[in-house]
């Protein structure tokens, strides 16, 4: 990489930093004032929900890098236009392709960075707010060493083994107990995943259920178990398939065709996150166009805004088709890659027609 290379890359990055840092401050306070209903709950105060904010703002990054790309690689290119850098780059023969080469180096950076929050890092550190901001304010969940935790719903008290995903566990004891908290019935999953809200799906489950001096035992099936827990109890609401890794949506995926279930927005999910990552490095070349075109003598308010406003229509149009893909029969694959799409042949020929 040539020192050219490094100044064009070095300048994006920084303002996508800055860009990146502003909109996770808004981010973060958002989230802090939401979070404000919860304080006072059991043990759970201000500074863990201050504490709950930042674990999230790894995901957060995650998010909005989308936008931030677009707007701090029009800040960032912008601000060589103004000050006649890419004038004298031009100059001395460096093209357009040369130039989109650099800047793409750019956004290959920034698709690195994506799925490092998107996967490993936002994943990890969101699950651990939300285990402590459950164990702050539950007064009745207890762990059991290394072998998962305790806690009782009402006439259920449930061990739950070790988290093998977002929304899956490695299996469920329920001990189900009588208003005289006389034991009616003990059944064993061997996994558990969160079904919709309020209720788990069991898989491989087996009960035995006592009546005075018999016990009654069932073969292994399935079981839709109603429970509070999913909401409260470390974080597993049901979560909206947007927010799982893809390696937990592929699990997913596997689960539902393995038991002739509908998998569609899951496999809208598992897809729409990687076209939403492979277009952190189209809308890094977008700027190139804007900048050496319309927007070459645009003040940086101007570029901001002009950022911002393909970057929410970018978001809200794969809003609009996840809604589409749940309602109407249509193919989730390419639904999920057409915002990205039309974002590539976007930039593309505007890209061709710079001069």
């Amino acid at each position: 990489m040539s020192i050219l290379d490094r100044y064009i890359v070095r300048t994006v990055l920084g303002s996508v930093l800055m860009v990146l840092m502003v909109l996770l401050i808004l981010g973060a306070l958002l989230t802090f004032i939401d979070q404000q209903d919860d304080i006072g709950s059991g043990h759970y105060t201000a500074l863990s929900a201050l504490w709950y904010t930042a674990l999230n703002l790894p995901l957060l990054a995650f998010e909005v890098l989308p936008i931030a790309a677009l707007i701090g690689a029009l800040l960032g290119l912008g601000s060589l236009a103004r000050g006649s850098e890419l004038t004298v780059i031009r100059a001395t023969g460096i093209s357009t392709a040369r130039l989109a080469g650099m800047t793409l180096i750019a956004g290959v950076i920034l698709v690195v960075i994506a799925v490092l929050l998107g996967e490993f890092i936002g994943p990890v550190l969101q699950q651990t707010a939300r285990e402590q901001k459950a164990f702050a304010r539950l007064s009745n969940v207890a762990f059991g060493g290394g072998a998962g935790a305790w806690v009782r719903d009402g006439d259920l008290i449930l061990h739950v083994a070790a988290q093998s995903g977002e929304s899956q566990f490695g299996g469920m004891q329920i001990f189900e107990l009588s208003p005289e908290h006389r034991l009616l019935a003990l059944g064993r999953a061997r996994s558990a995943s969160v079904w919709s809200k309020g209720k788990w799906l069991l898989g491989d489950y087996r009960e035995s259920r006592f009546d005075g001096d018999t016990v009654v035992s069932s073969d292994p099936g399935q079981r839709i178990l109603e429970s509070n827990v999913t909401a409260n109890f470390l974080g597993l609401a049901v979560q909206n398939p947007q927010e799982l890794t893809n390696r937990a949506l592929w699990r997913l995926i596997s689960y539902y065709r393995a038991n002739s279930l509908s998998d569609r927005e899951y496999v809208f999910a598992f897809w729409s996150r990687i076209a939403r990552t492979v277009g952190i490095a189209f809308g890094v070349l977008l700027a190139i166009p804007f900048v050496l075109g319309s927007l070459r003598s645009a003040g940086a308010g101007t570029r901001m805004l002009m950022g911002l406003l393909i970057g929410i229509a970018f978001f809200l149009l794969q809003r609009l088709i996840a809604s589409g893909t749940v309602v109407f029969n249509l193919d989730p694959v390419a639904l999920a890659w057409l915002p990205t799409a039309l974002l590539a042949v976007v930039t593309l020929v505007l890209l061709a027609r710079v001069r």
